[in-house]
C-alpha cells in the first residue's frame, strides 16, 4: 500500500545553505506548499531576501555550519519562532576543483568541514526536535556520492561521507518514526557550478563527460523533485531521474567514470600546476558566490 502524502502545510522546515542555489529554491517551493521555512546560512542580505519571498512565517538565521554555537542558536531560534522542526535539510556545501597534487590543503579541509562535519552537526542538533514531530531528515549528497570524480576528490569524499552517515542514521531512528532521505543531484545551474566552470581544469572535467552526465539542469526542477521526495518521505531523491539507475549499478560507476575521464588526467595535472603558478592561493578558492561567503566567514573567525 502506498504511503499517504506527507503534507508540508503548516510544517516547520529548516534548510542550511539556504541563501542561494538548491537550498533557496527548496525553501521557496516548500513555502508554496504552505510550509513555514527557516533559512540558515551565510550572506544575511540574501537570506533576508529569500525569506521575504517565502512569506510572513519565514525566518532566517546567519550561521556557519562550521560554528557549532551559531548553528545551535539557529536551531533553537527556529524552535522558538516556529514551535518545532518537522523537516531538516542538510544542504550547505562548497567545492574546490583541481588535482590534489596542486590543491591548497586548507581548502580541502574546508570542503570536508562544511560538507561533512557541518551536515553531522546539523542532523545532531535537529534530531531531538524532528524526533518529537516524527518528521523527516534530508541530506544533499550529490551524484558524486555514487561516482567520485577526479578533480573533485575532497568534494566526492565529503559526499560519500554524508551519504554513509545518513544511511546509518536512517536505521537508528526508524523506530522513532523519523525517516531519513538522501538527495542525489547532477550538475544543477547554481552559483557553485557556474563558479566552477570559470576554471579551465573544471571546464576540462565537464567537457570530457558524455550526455547525460555533461548536461546542466535547472535548479527549480531540482527543487520540485526534492519537494516531491519530502512529501513521500523518500529514502532516495534523484534529479534528474537517470541517477536512480546509477544508484542501482553503483558498483560499476567508478569504472565508467575512469573510462570517460582517464585519458585527460595528464592535462588536468598540467592545468592545475599552471593555475597555481598564475593565481597562487586563489587557484583553489572555493567555487561560486557561496564559496566566497564561506571563505570570508573563515577569515573573520
Amino acid at each position: 500500500m502506498a504511503r499517504a502524502r506527507y503534507s508540508l502545510a503548516g510544517k516547520s522546515v529548516l534548510i542550511t545553505g539556504a541563501a542561494r542555489g538548491i537550498g533557496a529554491e527548496v525553501a521557496r517551493h516548500a513555502a508554496r506548499r504552505g510550509a513555514r521555512v527557516s533559512l540558515v546560512g551565510l550572506e544575511p542580505e540574501m537570506l533576508e531576501r529569500v525569506a521575504a519571498e517565502c512569506g510572513l512565517d519565514a525566518v532566517w538565521f546567519e550561521a556557519d555550519v562550521r560554528d557549532r554555537e551559531a548553528l545551535e542558536r539557529a536551531v533553537d531560534g527556529t524552535v522558538d519562532r516556529l514551535g518545532g522542526i518537522d523537516v531538516a535539510m542538510a544542504n550547505a556545501g562548497v567545492a574546490t576543483g583541481g588535482a590534489i597534487a596542486h590543491a591548497d590543503l586548507s581548502r580541502l579541509e574546508q570542503v570536508v568541514e562544511i560538507n561533512l562535519i557541518g551536515a553531522i552537526r546539523t542532523f545532531k542538533l535537529c534530531l531531538p526536535h524532528v524526533s518529537a514531530r516524527r518528521g523527516y531528515l534530508l541530506q544533499n549528497a550529490s551524484v558524486s556520492a555514487i561516482g567520485p570524480a577526479p578533480g573533485l576528490a575532497a568534494y566526492s569524499a565529503s559526499k560519500c561521507g554524508v551519504e554513509g552517515f545518513a544511511n546509518a542514521l536512517r536505521m537508528e531512528v526508524r523506530h522513532r518514526g523519523v525517516d531519513v532521505g538522501v538527495a542525489y543531484y547532477s550538475w544543477i545551474d547554481t552559483e557553485l557550478v557556474r563558479g566552477g566552470d570559470e576554471h579551465p581544469d573544471f571546464e576540462l572535467l565537464r567537457g570530457s563527460l558524455r550526455w547525460p552526465l555533461s548536461k546542466t539542469y535547472p535548479a527549480t526542477r531540482a527543487a520540485e523533485a526534492t519537494i516531491r521526495g519530502i512529501e513521500r518521505r523518500s529514502r532516495w531523491i534523484a534529479y534528474p531521474g537517470w541517477i536512480k539507475a546509477m544508484i542501482l549499478v553503483r558498483g560499476v560507476v567508478p569504472h565508467l567514470t575512469e573510462t570517460q575521464l582517464g585519458d585527460n588526467m595528464a592535462e588536468l595535472d598540467r592545468l592545475g600546476a599552471e593555475k597555481v603558478e598564475r593565481m597562487g592561493d586563489d587557484a583553489t578558492a572555493l567555487a561560486g558566490a557561496g564559496g566566497e561567503a564561506a571563505m570570508r566567514a573563515q577569515r573573520v573567525d
